[in-house]
């Protein structure tokens, strides 16, 4: 796990002493996704410039030191992630004589950090990844990698420089033309010491963090810089500015491909196959030769992924959760009791409200742009806690994309059985007639007669819940009740000023595959969006701000690619997703440990926003300072802010979209 940065220069001006000490700096910015060991490779004729951050995790001598180059010489990389298979494509690439015995390009020994000799240098999945790619191309190379990772290759003949990600995107990776230059790196961070990088906020992408609550790609908070998808890997040079991604996996073609050809087998044979597939996954990510452990919530994700690490390890795995004191945000009981049950070492810790909130000040810093999932909290604080004992740490993220288990899949379902047939004109009337009621009026309605909504619509009051239930009445086909169930501000292009809301996967219906269970089309628009761009990022960069690698062993892509061919029926039963995977868990753990509502990982925020952050919330959202910075309808943010602190009105998560901008546009002014 590392982080790196660069740039090509097109100019050709720049001496190969400022392209070293331009990438140095970038680089630096990085430490704290490698704190081992750094290091940087120019290409003075190609103006091309890779500096590298290192986390010792796999061969922690200087052979595994970057930017490395390609036994043959031909290729220089800086990677990010880890293969887990590295050790299976050796064997391959040994077996067909593909390891070359002497360097086959202008190479010289002193590049490759130890001596050349013949075979390999070290054991690091770094030299294998080259060896891959000089034996069968970038695009295969990558095909037959397992793992997570980003990274950044040159190819010194031909002068192409190669940007790549892993398949459902655990690793980052930004890049951009500005002024000539194409500048790329693993955070947005690591731009700002490039002179040519013109930090300009693209307001179009802010729109899109008041809708989701994250940045969905290929956008960033920057103008003219971009998020590379998941996926794919894209070919620039300096005669090639206007590149285009190519996919090596789709999660489209899985998903129409698992309906094709569906899992033919029992119930029973589904739970057989995916528990050895899940064992596989597991034991090829315990590969580390630095201490190990994994977060245990006491949810069914964590807890399957930390019942197989113990399944096959002899010591016991060490385990890591925290809770709070607030009824309703505390699970840490539960992963007590599993950790228990399987005699992990287990190490919790319950957090004060005050060591929480000392933690959003560095929330700016973390995530480099406005980043508002809250759960951003609980996620650095556990990372922190493991970090204490361990260099590397095992997560259950992916569940839920992956196996239907959001609450939202069976609640939308429901929602569109029961107005999906009612005529378009009709169900936008009943919209309109049930938005112009103020919600306070639908709540001393509902307390006077008892009446209770539908479940999974996420709402403080009932009269807060009828308009969200009202809005969904305007949906014209099925994804859009999902679009509308996952946005905060409805029409955040009237928010933010002088913004026109871009189109994404969301909203664009030649992207979606064409999928018989409504619940499958969800859980592809989230695994493609919401994923990656929220749940993913929330990890890596909690986890790297302490310099923990976290790997999840739900996104091995074997694991998802078998989940796609299993009928929604098979993963959602009566009304409670991830059924396989319970019944995988059940094996490890008893039943009665298990089963219990689902609980979210995150802090009460709306209670804090009236309290102990008042002040600090109250101050960035100063009606004033708003309308003179003019990012924001100074009036529709003021008015959010004063319903909720008068308690008529949740808003915490609209307000906390707009404080996590503030805090970030203080952060980096």
């Amino acid at each position: 796990m590392c982080g790196f940065a660069g740039f090509l220069d097109r100019s050709e001006n720049t001496s190969a002493e400022d392209l070293a000490a331009i990438a140095g700096r970038m680089a630096a910015t990085l430490v704290h996704r490698g704190p081992d060991d750094g290091g940087v490779w120019t290409d003075a004729f190609s103006g091309l410039a890779l500096g590298h951050r290192r986390l010792s995790i796999l061969d922690l001598s200087a052979a595994g030191h970057q930017p490395m180059l390609s036994r043959g010489g031909r290729y220089v990389v800086a990677f990010n992630g880890e293969i887990y298979n590295h050790l299976d494509l050796r064997r391959e690439l040994e077996g067909g004589g593909m390891v070359p015995d002497h360097p086959l390009f202008d190479a010289p020994a002193e590049a490759f950090a130890i001596p050349a000799k013949a075979g390999w240098r070290g054991h690091s999945d770094t030299e294998t990844l080259l060896a891959a790619v000089e034996a069968w191309g970038v695009g295969e190379a990558l095909k037959r990698c397992v793992g997570m990772f980003a990274f950044a290759l040159w190819d010194r003949h031909d002068r192409v420089l190669y940007l790549a990600r892993d398949r459902l995107g655990e690793k980052p990776l930004y890049y951009g033309w500005q002024d000539g230059m194409l500048l790329f790196g693993s955070e947005l961070k690591a731009f700002k010491p490039h002179p040519a990088f013109k930090a300009e906020i693209d307001r179009s992408a802010l729109s899109l963090l008041l809708r989701y609550g994250y940045i969905p790609a290929p956008y960033t908070i920057y103008q003219g810089i971009k998020k590379l998808p998941p996926g794919t890997f894209i070919a620039l040079s300096a005669r090639r500015q206007e590149g285009v991604p190519v996919s090596y996996w789709s999660a489209r073609d899985v998903a129409l491909r698992g309906q094709m050809q569906p899992f033919a087998g029992t119930g029973a044979e589904a739970v057989e196959t995916l528990d050895g597939l899940l064992r596989q996954a597991v034991a090829g990510q315990m590969l580390a030769d630095v201490p190990l452990g994994a977060f245990l919530s006491g949810g069914f994700d964590s807890s399957t992924v930390v019942a197989l690490m113990q399944a096959q390890s002899s010591r016991p795995v060490r385990t890591f959760s925290i809770g709070f004191h607030e009824t309703g945000y505390n699970e840490a009981g539960h992963a007590k009791a599993v950790a228990a049950h399987l005699g992990t070492d287990h190490t919790e810790l319950y957090v004060t409200p005050e060591q929480a909130m000392a933690v959003i000040p560095n929330l700016p810093t973390l995530y480099d742009e406005p980043f508002a999932d809250s759960s951003q909290i609980p996620t650095f604080l556990v990372s922190q806690l493991a970090r204490g004992q361990v260099t590397v740490s095992l997560s259950g993220d992916g569940g839920d994309e992956v196996f239907c288990g959001y609450a939202r899949y069976p609640s939308a379902v429901n929602v569109w059985r029961r107005i999906g047939y009612v005529p378009s004109p009709v169900r936008a009337a009943v919209a309109a007639a049930a938005t112009v009621v103020p919600p306070h009026w639908w709540d001393a309605l509902f307390r006077g007669v008892g009446f209770a909504l539908p479940g999974g619509l996420r709402a403080a009051t009932p009269g807060d819940k009828l308009r969200k239930l009202a809005l969904l009445f305007r949906a014209r086909q099925p994804e859009e009740v999902y679009r509308e169930l996952v946005s905060q501000w409805k029409e955040p292009a009237r928010v933010v000023r002088g913004a026109a809301e871009p189109g994404t996967v969301l909203d664009d219906p030649a992207q979606w595959p064409r999928l018989r269970e409504f619940e499958h089309r969800m859980m592809f628009l989230d695994t493609v969006s919401y994923l990656p761009d929220d749940i993913l990022v929330k990890v890596d960069r909690a986890a790297m701000g302490v310099s923990l690698e976290t790997r999840v062993p739900l996104l091995d892509h074997r694991v998802v690619e078998f989940a796609w061919s299993l009928p929604a029926s098979m993963k959602l039963r009566d009304g409670v997703g991830k059924w396989p995977l319970r019944q995988v868990l059940y094996r490890y753990v008893p039943k009665e440990l298990m089963d219990r509502p689902k609980m979210g990982f995150g802090v009460p925020i709306d209670q804090w926003l009236r309290g102990p952050l008042k002040d600090w919330a109250g101050a960035l959202l100063d009606r004033k300072r708003l309308k003179q910075e003019g990012y924001f309808n100074a009036a529709l943010v003021h008015e959010k802010w004063t319903q909720h602190l008068a308690g008529r009105r949740d808003w915490s998560y609209y307000l906390w979209d707009v404080l996590m901008f503030q805090a970030w546009r203080e952060a980096n002014p």
